[in-house]
């Protein structure tokens, strides 16, 4: 069999052993991207191989926690693994949300080993126009 060396992933793979897979009380960081996206921030994680019943969205005041477990798949009796790089465990990220969103209206779906999280900004935080008054409505005071 033809493999292909990679020194970081193999240095990865090395601290991963050495760490142990992440636990709830100290979980691995899973990767995200997060960007705006007309009204709504939306933030992506990557959660390959997770059930969706295995993850944990929660919101504290202004702070975002994503915990996810991605469990060992039961084997049979005679299979021997050969390889195994996929992490196992428990991978989590808190993100401190801004004030300008609004996080009683958060979206999350889940996809192709993806969640992916649309919090919509806040209406009191979008821009908006202000009327000048004057000219004509102009009074004056008597006393």
């Amino acid at each position: 069999m033809l493999m292909r060396t990679d020194p970081f992933r193999e240095l990865d793979r090395l601290a991963q052993q050495l760490t142990g897979p992440g636990t709830w009380s100290r979980p691995t960081l899973m990767p995200m991207d997060a960007y705006r996206e007309g009204d709504e921030y939306v933030v992506a994680f990557d959660v390959p191989g997770v059930s969706p019943e295995a993850i944990d969205i929660d919101v504290e005041r202004n702070m975002l926690t994503v915990k996810a477990e991605r469990r060992p798949v039961t084997k049979a009796d005679d299979v021997q693994m050969e390889l195994s790089e996929r992490p196992l465990g428990v991978f989590s990220r808190q993100i401190v949300l801004a004030d300008t969103l609004d996080t009683e209206r958060i979206k999350a779906d889940y996809d192709a080993g993806v969640l992916t999280l649309r919090i919509p900004i806040a209406e009191r935080a979008k821009p908006r126009k202000i009327a000048i008054g004057g000219g004509s409505d102009r009074r004056e005071i008597s006393g």
